[in-house]
Formats: structure tokens, sequence, C-alpha cells
């Protein structure tokens, strides 16, 4: 970053020297750096050691009623084409930055779609068939994305409401324990989910308690909540659930189903419109949250004692009997997350099974800049990132395991150090409201 300022010039009768306004060019080098070090990258693994292996990618399976043909690619050439795009879009980031020009949004989507595709196209090349079914791994995607897009959702009524919610992992983790017991004693999937709605609520109680009434530091207490949700389920786990006698640890699992019409579609159409009915459950609760946080009088309530709660409070909101009302939502919305695991994922509860889930949640929220839909598809990027471990490591490839149990984590790091962009959260998230 640097700063030019104008030199002072004389007034026409050459007598007076009048300084003339400052004018400052401010240049962010960051996207010029970091597509220049990925583009070098990619040139070295997908460039210099490509193969001429033919890669396929399926767009349709064998029991499609519309089936789409094969992408077949060349990885050398693929590789080098994508390459030379990237080389041409970090040269545009240069120029663009040197100008004290911000760098296009549409540069970035390409830039980032062509890194993706040419790792892709280099590691399916690397593996046994080199083929690849584009519906399966985006399918699975989403599947493992749903947990986190729950858990990014609750941290977002929470901080857009002025309390950080650090409990996420504690909030999905209870979730899923309540859903399993609840599931198992009445055999209904319903009941589960219900109990892992009330199951969570309870646990943001104790977040919102400690943080709103008794002014507790809000990320303490979070930490705190996870911990003893992880040693409180974990200790029943090992005494009761996990007795065969007992019989406490086998819910049903939630039914799925397919959507007429929508689910013939091509590609997307499995994808989206043929899952469990929590899937289609997330669908809706993103779009009330984004109609309710900017269409209603509750949002931007909400908002105004997230950023300015004196202010609000003037205006006659109540602020903490609000903020109190959100975070026990929030926590309504993380334990359909956590009834994922335990109604959906897996049938039985296991010990600490949200593995970290609410922290990666808590990363895509950062990463969506404390929006709904922003939240949404950074969520979906980890999910991709996780799948796509596990499906490369199903094909056989040569890339080391080590290097793709990193992938989700590498993403999750990018995300909170600002490496694809900085955000700035709620103005008064952390901090505790004192009527005066």
């Amino acid at each position: 970053m640097s700063t030019s300022v104008n030199a002072p010039v004389s007034s026409s009768s050459g007598d007076v020297m009048s300084p003339a306004p400052a004018t400052a060019v401010v240049r962010n080098w960051r996207h010029a750096i970091i597509f220049t070090v990925l583009a070098a990258l990619a040139l070295l693994v997908c460039g210099l050691r490509s193969t001429s292996a033919t890669v396929t990618f399926r767009l349709s399976d064998k029991h499609d009623v519309i089936r789409l043909a094969d992408i077949d690619l060349v990885a050398s050439a693929t590789g080098w084409i994508l390459v030379a795009v990237m080389v041409l879009i970090a040269v545009y980031a240069w120029l663009v930055s040197f100008r004290g020009r911000p760098v296009s949004r549409w540069a970035a989507v390409v830039f980032w779609f062509a890194f993706i595709v040419a790792m892709l196209v280099w590691a399916v090349s690397h593996a046994d068939g080199n083929s690849l079914s584009l519906p399966g791994l985006l399918g699975g995607s989403l599947t493992l994305a749903v947990p986190l897009i729950f858990g990014s959702m609750s941290g977002l009524l929470c901080e857009r409401s002025g309390v950080v919610n650090i409990a996420i992992e504690g909030q999905l983790l209870f979730g899923a324990f309540a859903a399993a017991i609840a599931g198992t004693v009445s055999h209904n999937a319903w009941v589960g989910l219900i109990a892992a709605m009330i199951g969570s609520m309870l646990v943001s109680l104790i977040l919102a308690s400690f943080s709103i009434k008794y002014l507790v530091n809000q990320v303490i207490v979070g930490v705190v909540i996870n911990v003893l949700v992880s040693g409180l389920t974990g200790f029943l786990y090992s005494t009761v659930l996990s007795r065969t006698d007992v019989g406490l640890n086998a819910p049903e699992h939630l039914p799925s189903f397919a959507i007429p019409v929508l689910s013939k579609i091509p590609v997307i159409g499995p994808v989206l419109f043929d899952q469990s009915v929590i899937v289609y459950l997330m669908y809706v609760v993103v779009f009330l949250i984004w109609f309710g946080l900017t269409k209603t009088r509750w949002g931007l309530r909400t908002r105004a004692v997230g950023e300015h709660p004196k202010a609000a409070d003037t205006l006659g909101v109540s602020v903490n009997r609000l903020r109190f009302f959100n975070v026990l939502l929030a926590g309504a919305v993380a334990g359909l997350g956590g009834a994922f695991f335990t109604l959906v994922s897996v049938s039985s509860f296991n010990k600490d099974m949200t593995a970290g889930q609410g922290y990666i949640a808590l990363a895509a929220l950062i990463f969506g800049r404390w929006r709904p839909f922003g939240a949404l598809f950074a969520a979906l990027l980890f999910g991709f990132a996780t799948n796509l471990q596990s499906v490369l490591s199903l094909l056989g490839t040569t890339v080391p395991s080590q290097f793709l149990a990193m992938l989700p984590y590498l993403v999750t790091i990018a995300a909170v150090t600002g490496l694809v962009g900085r955000s700035r959260g709620p103005a008064a998230s952390g901090i505790p409201y004192v009527k005066e």
C-alpha cells in the first residue's frame, strides 16, 4: 500500500503559496500476490507435471432419465490452457492494483474457477480410472455442508444481534445427542428433530444468560460451553448410550424423497432435489433468515442492536430482550444441524461426532461476511473441500493423503485470515449492553 500527496502550488499572483488538495492513491496488492503465487503453483503442478491422460467427468449416472454426454479432457492441454488464463488474470491484477483500482469480482471468480478445475483435472489424471462423477461429488458436498450451513446461520443470528456465538460446536453436539435419545425412545424421527432443537436451545439459554444478563465475556462463555457439552455427552455416551442392553442409541432416520420434475434436471436435479427432509428444511431456513433480516421489522431491529444498541434503545427497542430471543432462536437453528448427524448421516450418536464442525461453521460465517447467502456459499465451499478429500482418496489418486486431509482446514485458514478478502462484522458484536 502506498500514498502519493500533491506538492503545494503558488497562487496566480505568485506571492502566496497555497497547498493543493491532498490526493492519496491506495494500492491493495493482496489479490495480485495471491493470484501470482497460485498461478505459479498451478504452473508447477498442472503444467510442468501434467500427463497426457484423458480425464472423464461424468455428468449423469446410469439411472438418470435424461443423460448428458461425458466431458473428456486431455490433462496436459487443459492444464496449460487454465494456467495461461490464471497468469493473464494475475498480470491484470498487478496492473489494476498499481493504478489503485480494485480487482474485478468477475476476474477473481474466473481465476478461482480455473484454479479449482486445473487442480481437479490434475488430481483425477493421477487416479485409477481417470474419471469422476460430478453429481456424486456435488451431492456429497451438499450433504457435508448441511450442518455447516445450520451452524453458520446460528452464528449469524447471534452476531447480527451483538452476541458472539463460539458455542456453535456445543449446540450442534447437544442437538445430535438429544435427537438420538428422543428419536430412539419415541421411535419417531420427527420427535428427535424437535428434541434436537429444544436441546440446542437449552445450550443457547446458558450462553444468553451469562453473556447478556451477567455480562461475562462471550468468547470465554462459548469455549466453556463447548467443553462442558463435550464432557457431558461423552460421559453419558460411555455410561449409558454405548450399552446395548439400554437401547437408547438407535434413532429412526428422517425420510428422503425426490421432488418430481425438479429432480430430473441434469446434474443439479439429483444434487438439490433428491435429498433428505432436513436438506429441504435448510433451504427454507436460509431463505427465512435472509427475508427476516432484510425485509421485516424484526430484521431491522436485529441489525440495529447489533450495530448501534444505544440508538436502538433510544428508539424504544428492548436491546437485551431481543438479543435473548435471537440467541434462543439461533439455538433452534443449530439444533437442526445437530439432528443431521444422528437422524440422517449416522443412525447413532458417537462421542464428539461433530468433530469441530461448529468452528468451521463460524469460519464460514466470517468468510460469508455475516450475510445469509454468503455464509451459505462459504459452507458449500467447505463441504466441497471435505468431500473432494474423500472422493480423491477413493479414486486412488497419487496426491498424498495428508495433503488431502488438510484441504478443509486450509480453506478455513484462508477464510479467517482474510486471504480472500477482509470484512467487518457487526460493530457491537461481543459488547454487552447495559441500559443507562
